[in-house]
């Protein structure tokens, strides 16, 4: 009787932990909607969802096995109200080998300014990935070319490029000195090109007009603020993996929250500003790709794909984790798209390694609108 009493009371004690564990895994599920301005440590609550996520799945199969089906409950509802979040990281859809003939793919990628604009053999890598994938559009952030012989030239670019007869490269953020540039290769006509008008150094976003068959498309290539992250940071980080009990790794984790949740603040008005430029657009069909340093359940996601669907989480598989360097598994570029555009075969390619992000690309094919396009 007494083992039946003290079993029963650490079968609770360990359903207070479950629902503490419980609590917490909602909380980041729906840390999205917490403002990062206002909050900016909350706010990045979100990275930590998979780790809590794997400790309720671990509580629901304890449960089944000493087969306490009451407890199990507790994190089986937690599991089911965090189902939006659970596909958005890790879709299970098939790809079809048949795409229908009007479908045209988008590629997104952050170029890492073409991995130096480094020439190996003559030839650059990702500049030849490029050329051989096959994408109608081509989305880059961190262009950079060198003018040099021995680099990779805007000339050679075009050159290698020539199937794309229509581009736009600008100069975005505010920094003085600095090169960042994003740029839109098209085989499709770009009617204009503007910068959306937000505060950053570094950062920005273009909107661009095409015209892909009779319509008008709206897109937009971001690069939102980066983490600012140093090596001896990303160094803190894989050793806080390793060992997050010792002191030195403590001290360095409050100096990486703290960076991580001031970036969260300076990109949630980015976020905003781009979620305006969407709601205020004429045209129906919208795309919107690009990197977003932040992951599916963060604030900014939530808020730029409010009227889109997310490619990955409609046609992708997996995790797509898109970011390759030092262990930070997380799917922080996105290609996003208004309704009337279904995807097909959304993939984060991890074919090239190259550049610290891996491309993401996916097929779209328009669906038809009820209302009538405003013309130019």
């Amino acid at each position: 009787m007494g083992i039946k009493h003290i079993g029963k009371v650490v079968a609770y004690l360990i359903l207070a932990v479950n629902i503490f564990f419980t609590g917490l895994l909602l909380l980041t599920a729906y840390s999205p909607h917490i403002k990062p301005v206002a909050h900016p440590v909350e706010s990045c609550l979100g990275l930590t969802f998979p780790i809590f996520l794997v400790i309720n799945i671990c509580f629901l199969i304890f449960w089944l096995i000493i087969q306490k089906y009451k407890f199990a409950l507790f994190p089986l509802t937690a599991l089911l109200f965090c189902y939006p979040q659970i596909h958005a990281y890790f879709p299970l859809n098939f790809h079809t080998s048949k795409l229908p003939e009007d479908s045209f793919k988008v590629l997104s990628y952050n170029i890492m300014g073409f991995d130096g604009a480094v020439k190996k053999d003559g030839e650059n890598p990702i500049l030849n990935y490029l050329k051989e994938s096959g994408a109608d559009i081509l989305c880059l952030q961190e262009y950079q070319t060198i003018e040099s012989s021995r680099y990779l030239s805007q000339k050679d670019v075009e050159k290698a490029l020539k199937e794309y007869p229509y581009h736009k490269i600008q100069i975005v953020g505010s920094g003085k000195g600095h090169t960042n540039r994003i740029a839109c290769y098209s085989k499709f006509p770009i009617l204009s090109a503007h910068k959306l008008n937000y505060a950053s150094e570094y950062n920005g976003s273009v909107v661009y007009e095409l015209k892909i068959g009779k319509d008008t498309v709206m897109l937009i290539n971001n690069h939102l603020e980066s983490n600012k992250l140093t090596k001896e940071d990303k160094v803190v980080y894989e050793d806080m993996l390793k060992a997050p009990e010792t002191k030195k790794v403590k001290s360095g984790a409050r100096l990486l929250v703290r960076k991580l949740a001031e970036a969260s603040a300076i990109r949630a008005p980015q976020a905003d500003r781009i979620a305006q430029e969407i709601a205020s657009s004429r045209y129906p069909y919208i795309i919107v790709c690009g990197d977003f340093n932040d992951t599916p359940i963060s604030y900014a996601h939530r808020v730029i794909s409010k009227e889109l669907n997310d490619a990955f989480t409609q046609s992708g598989r997996g995790l797509g984790i898109s970011y390759n360097q030092n262990k930070f598994y997380f799917r922080i570029d996105n290609i996003l798209a208004s309704k009337n555009l279904k995807s097909y075969n959304c993939t984060v390619d991890r074919s090239i390694k190259e550049s610290d992000h891996y491309p993401i690309w996916c097929y779209l094919k328009k669906l038809r609108v009820e209302s009538q396009q405003t013309s130019n």
